[in-house]
C-alpha cells in the first residue's frame, strides 16, 4: 500500500480507503534523526514495512569534548564539503577523546547507512548541506535545563540548550515532518515558561504542532513510560487531519517479554508489525546475591526512601539508562526465576523498548542498558506514524 507527501509516494501497511487516486514513480521516505541513539524510528519503519532511506543519522555517544562549538561551527560552515565537515569533527574527538562511540556501534550494526552518513555532534552539524532533502527529522534531546533569557521565549532564548540544536536543525534542514520527543516534566518545567518557549520557537520556524503525552503500556508495551510527543507539519492541512493515536488494549505483560517464556529468538512481529511471541523459554542464570537483595529490597534512608519495594511487576517501572546499576526494587525493575531475584537481561531491556530479537547486541551488558534506557518506545512510534501517513494520504 501507499501513502503520498509532498508529490512523494512511500510504501506502508495503511488503509486502502486512505490512498488517493492518483499514481506517481515509487520513492522512499527521506529520513533524518538527531540524538539517534539505537534507532527508534528506524526500526519503526523496519517493523512497519516502510519504505525509506536514512540520510544521515547524529549521536555523540554520550563523549563530551572540550572544544567552543559555537566557534567550531561556524569554521565547519565554511568548508566546501559534507565529507570534509564530517571528518574534521571525527578528528576532533579522535583527538579530544579516547572513549568509543558504542552508540555508534550499535547502529551501524543494526542499520543500512554508510558510515559517511553518521555524524557525531548535533552542535557541529550544518544542517544546511541536508536542506530540502529530508522528508521526515526525528529526535529527542536529552532532558536539559532551559535557560530562558528574554520575555518573548523564542528561538534565540534557548540558546546553550540541546534543544536550541534540535530546532536550529529543523531550521537548516526544512523536513516536511518533525517528531520531538521528551519527558513529560517539560511541560511543567519553570512554571510552564519552558513549554511555552518551546511553541514559540516551533511556530517561528514555520510549523503547525500538536503535541501529547504518550505512555508505552496504552500502545502495546507493559511498561509505564510516559513521555512527551510534538509533531510538527509544513503542510497546514495535513496538521489539521492528523490526530494522535488512540490507545489499544494491552495484550502482553513483563512476564511474556522474559526470556524465561520467550527464549532469546523467539521474540518478532508479523508483516504488520505486531509483536509475536513464539512460545519456549530459556534459564537465566545471572541472580542477585544475599547481599544485593537486602539493598534493592530495603526502602532506602530518609534522603532517598520508596515504600514500594515491589518485584514482578506485570507492567514494568520506566527502563532506565543506569539500569545496569543495582537501584532499588522501587525504581527498578527485578523479576523471579526459579525462586531466586535477578535484574532484567539486555536483550529483555531491548524488548520492553520494542525492539525485536533480530537486534543485533554488538557492545557490552553495560553500553546495551544505557542504550535501551535512552532509547524512545518502538510500538509508540509506530502509532503516530501511521496516523501522520493517513494524515498525509487523505
Amino acid at each position: 500500500m501507499v501513502a503520498f507527501f509532498s508529490g512523494r509516494r512511500y510504501n506502508v501497511n495503511i488503509r486502502r480507503d486512505k490512498i488517493p487516486a492518483r499514481r506517481e514513480c515509487i520513492v522512499k521516505i527521506r529520513l533524518a534523526t538527531a540524538f539517534s541513539g539505537i534507532g527508534a524510528i528506524e526500526q519503526a519503519f523496519k517493523r512497519m514495512n516502510v519504505d525509506h532511506e536514512i540520510v544521515f543519522a547524529c549521536d555523540n555517544g554520550d563523549i563530551d569534548i572540550d572544544v567552543n562549538t559555537d566557534d567550531e561551527l561556524k569554521k565547519i560552515k565554511r568548508m566546501q564539503t559534507v565529507e570534509e565537515k564530517r571528518e574534521y569533527v571525527r578528528q576532533l574527538y579522535r583527538e579530544k577523546s579516547r572513549r568509543q562511540n558504542f552508540v555508534e556501534i550499535s547502529y551501524l550494526d543494526n542499520y543500512c547507512v554508510d558510515d559517511d552518513n553518521y555524524f557525531y555532534d548535533v552542535k557541529m552539524l550544518d544542517g544546511t548541506d541536508f536542506f530540502n532533502k529530508v522528508d521526515w527529522f526525528v529526535g529527542g534531546s536529552p532532558c536539559q535545563s532551559f535557560s530562558i533569557a528574554g520575555a518573548r521565549g523564542g528561538f534565540e532564548d534557548t540558546r546553550g540548550t540541546l534543544f536550541y540544536e534540535y530546532v536550529r536543525l529543523v531550521k537548516e534542514i526544512n523536513p516536511q515532518v518533525f517528531i520531538y520527543e521528551n519527558v513529560y516534566g517539560v511541560l511543567t518545567h519553570d512554571k510552564g515558561r519552558t513549554w511555552a518557549t518551546m511553541q514559540n520557537v516551533f511556530s517561528e520556524l514555520g510549523y503547525h504542532i500538536k503535541w501529547q503525552i504518550l505512555d508505552s503500556r496504552n500502545y502495546g508495551i507493559p511498561q509505564g513510560r510516559r513521555r512527551l510527543f510534538v509533531v510538527g507539519f509544513k503542510d497546514v492541512e495535513a496538521y489539521q487531519r492528523f490526530k494522535f493515536p488512540e490507545p489499544i488494549d494491552l495484550k502482553f505483560t513483563m512476564q511474556d517479554f522474559l526470556l524465561d517464556n520467550c527464549a532469546d529468538g523467539n521474540f518478532n512481529y508479523d508483516a504488520n508489525g505486531n509483536i509475536v511471541l513464539t512460545s519456549g523459554g530459556q534459564v537465566v542464570e545471572r541472580y542477585l546475591s544475599q547481599k544485593l537483595i537486602d539493598y534493592v529490597m530495603s526502602p532506602g534512608t530518609k534522603n532517598f526512601y520508596h515504600e514500594n519495594a515491589e518485584i514482578d511487576l506485570p507492567i514494568a517501572r520506566a527502563i532506565l539508562s543506569t539500569q545496569g546499576n543495582s537501584h532499588r526494587s522501587s525504581v527498578n525493575n527485578y523479576v523471579t526465576t526459579n525462586g531466586r531475584i535477578r535484574a532484567l537481561e539486555p536483550r529483555e531491556s531491548l524488548r520492553l523498548m520494542g525492539f525485536p530479537d533480530s537486534f543485533k547486541i554488538t557492545v557490552s551488558r553495560a553500553q546495551s542498558y544505557k542504550q535501551s534506557g535512552n532509547s524512545i518506545v518502538v510500538d509508540v512510534l509506530m502509532a503516530i506514524s501511521k496516523q501522520i501517513l493517513a494524515a498525509i494520504g487523505e
